[in-house]
């Protein structure tokens, strides 16, 4: 392996961005050269001075564009600037740059193309931080281990590792954040994905964070992220689901009737429950019918995303 690409997505980060680049090894070994990449995406400070001064590359978004935006500018420069390997990790210092090695052992060794740091797989590195970012956490991390068919202790850590495998593989679309999306598209088109417990930061020391600054905001966005990951990745359970649910509510009304018909002899005053019932029944099989089609057109997308994969490669040889 000849080139490490240590890559920072970072919104004024003028407070941290340099002694975090300082404390990036210089030499890590099997890497011939490690350069830094700072994405900066539209900072109002002087981020992107501050990172030149400290021996980074820097590309500068003009507007704030989201740290998904960021990360996928940076992985695409990475490849061009001939990458056999990345880290990405954030600008504020929650990340210590000493433990890049540590990260990287897996992706060295040939054993996975991409590591992950994992804050709570290992009980005692758990950090201090709000109840509601831990119980959001968990859930998200649920639910992706579901989709994935493998236990994921933390997917929203943004301190990870890529061979260049799994770069070329990396097609991502989210503005937002790329930590979920990522895991789960390398997952599904089968690359090795690993945890490396390490010890993290729990809160920034400056500012707030772009993810989380606010509890609602952060519940809401959490939510978000679960619905459209489960609708994305498990089209035929996420509408199957909700197209029962809705099949199996308009039954009972209809029973109900029947019931009452069956006691009374008559329907009325309640005959509407059976036109509800009826309407229930077909949008729950409409609704199971788009879960159906959500199912193909995955099956397309992973398909195309294949044929980009050899494009990628013939581009960034």
């Amino acid at each position: 392996m000849k080139k490490l690409i240590i890559l920072i997505p970072a919104l004024n980060e003028e407070r941290t961005i340099m002694s975090v680049i300082k404390k990036i090894p210089k030499q890590i070994p099997p890497f011939e050269a490690v350069e830094i990449l700072v994405v900066d995406d539209g900072s109002s400070d002087q981020t992107a001075v501050l990172a030149r001064e400290a021996g980074a590359k820097v590309i500068k978004h003009q507007r704030n564009k989201g740290v998904g935006v960021a990360f996928r500018t940076g992985t695409a420069a990475a490849l061009e600037m001939g990458a056999d390997a990345a880290v990405n990790m954030d600008g504020d210092g929650q990340f210590d740059p000493l433990d890049i090695p540590k990260l990287l052992l897996l992706v060295i060794q040939g054993r996975a193309d991409f590591t992950t740091c994992s804050r709570f797989k290992d009980k005692t590195l758990t950090p201090k931080m709000p109840k509601v970012k831990l119980l959001g956490n968990a859930l998200v991390a649920n639910i992706i281990s579901f989709i994935i068919g493998k236990r994921i202790y933390d997917a929203s850590c943004g301190f990870r590792a890529y061979s260049r495998e799994a770069l070329l593989r990396l097609n991502l679309y989210g503005n937002f954040t790329y930590t979920h999306e990522s895991l789960i598209d390398l997952a599904y088109k089968g690359i090795e994905v690993e945890e490396i417990p390490l010890s993290v930061r729990g809160e920034r020391e400056f500012g707030k964070s772009r993810i989380a600054n606010n509890v609602w905001k952060y519940g809401y966005r959490t939510l978000k992220i679960i619905l459209k990951t489960l609708k994305d990745y498990k089209p035929f359970q996420f509408f199957g689901a909700l197209g029962l649910a809705i099949f199996i509510f308009g039954i009972i009304l209809e029973a109900a009737l029947l019931i009452y018909w069956l006691q009374t002899g008559s329907f009325s005053p309640f005959k509407f429950l059976g036109f509800i019932g009826g309407y229930l029944n077909a949008l729950g099989i409409l609704i199971i019918f788009f879960g159906l089609i959500g199912d193909t057109l995955l099956r397309i997308k992973l398909n195309q995303e294949n044929v980009l994969y050899y494009e990628k490669k013939k581009i960034y040889q």
